[in-house]
């Protein structure tokens, strides 16, 4: 029961709410809270603030609730081990992708699933704000994300690949069949771009502005397939990064324009820096480090970028 108690509470803490976390945990309202009250009874403290509805936690309770999340990993943890010494490691891997790399997330899922076929993957679309907040709370193993954030000194970085920035036009005759263009000239395309709450966006925001100019933004999505639609379909310029084309449909007429200065980032994946590692986090960072992802985006001319 203690686990499960602890789970009640990680989960109320996720959910801020007791009808929903009742649901999430699969156990009525009324059981949920009196674990928590057991628990808190068990402990001799108050860990929620309790009122209408759900206020929060408190002083002391915002401590156990880190402890919790921390037990109850290792728990999942020792769970993995126990898998091992079975010869078939199995359990769930948590994995937070930024939205630019979803498209090549096939490119890790397929050599993860046939080296440990007892392995469940959840990948999820997270902003890279989200996947470090995720990480630290135990509610993601890895990530895969920028490697520039400055918060990464807690946490294990391995580098996959550079994502380089490019602009994809539907008619290169329209542009004069360049080979490269300087942001300036790319500002003043009718442009798809994502979001701006998006790093993605930062990134490419922060690159019109070192080159003193305004981008001429038509269209802005969440979506990074929206992005490619656009191009095809209404005949508006966008700007991404070329691995995102690398598992796209690419139509002969479609081109990718390499930008000038060259503007990447570095990608690869992250998890919290802490021994012993998880199993599952050992075995597929071991697995990872074996990989090369570059061969899958060396697919444009040097010459025209043309797919």
């Amino acid at each position: 029961m203690f686990f499960r108690q602890l789970e009640y509470l990680v989960t109320l803490a996720r959910e801020k709410h007791f009808a929903r976390a009742a649901e999430s945990c699969n156990v009525s309202q009324p059981a949920l809270s009196a674990a928590i009250r057991r628990l808190e009874e068990e402990l001799g403290v108050s860990i929620v603030e309790r009122g209408q509805k759900f206020v929060g936690f408190t002083d002391e309770g915002a401590r156990i609730l880190g402890w919790a999340r921390q037990t109850l990993a290792a728990w999942d943890g020792l769970k993995q081990e126990a898998s091992i010494s079975r010869r078939e490691l199995s359990g769930a891997l948590r994995v937070g992708a930024i939205p630019t790399t979803l498209p090549i997330m096939s490119l890790l899922s397929g050599p993860y699933l046939r080296a440990f076929p007892n392995v469940r993957q959840l990948v999820q679309s997270l902003s890279n704000e989200e996947i470090i907040r995720r990480l630290e709370k135990f509610e993601l193993d890895i990530g895969v994300t920028y490697l520039e954030d400055e918060d990464l000194h807690r946490f294990r970085v391995l580098p996959l690949y550079r994502e380089r920035y490019v602009l994809l036009a539907r008619d290169a005759s329209a542009i004069g069949n360049c080979v490269s263009m300087s942001w300036r000239d790319a500002a003043k395309l009718p442009l798809c771009l994502l979001t701006r709450n998006m790093q993605n966006r930062r990134i490419i925001d922060a690159a019109f502005r070192r080159a003193g100019v305004h981008p001429n933004v038509v269209v802005e999505t969440d979506s990074v397939f929206a992005l490619y639609s656009n191009v095809r379909c209404a005949e508006i310029f966008s700007i991404m990064p070329h691995s995102l084309l690398a598992l796209f449909e690419m139509r002969e007429e479609l081109t990718a324009i390499p930008l000038v200065p060259e503007l990447f980032r570095k990608i690869g994946i992250v998890a919290l820096d802490h021994e012993p590692a998880a199993p599952i986090v050992a075995a597929i960072w071991k697995l990872t480090g074996q990989m090369d992802l570059s061969p899958h985006f060396d697919f444009v001319d040097a010459d025209r970028r043309r797919v």
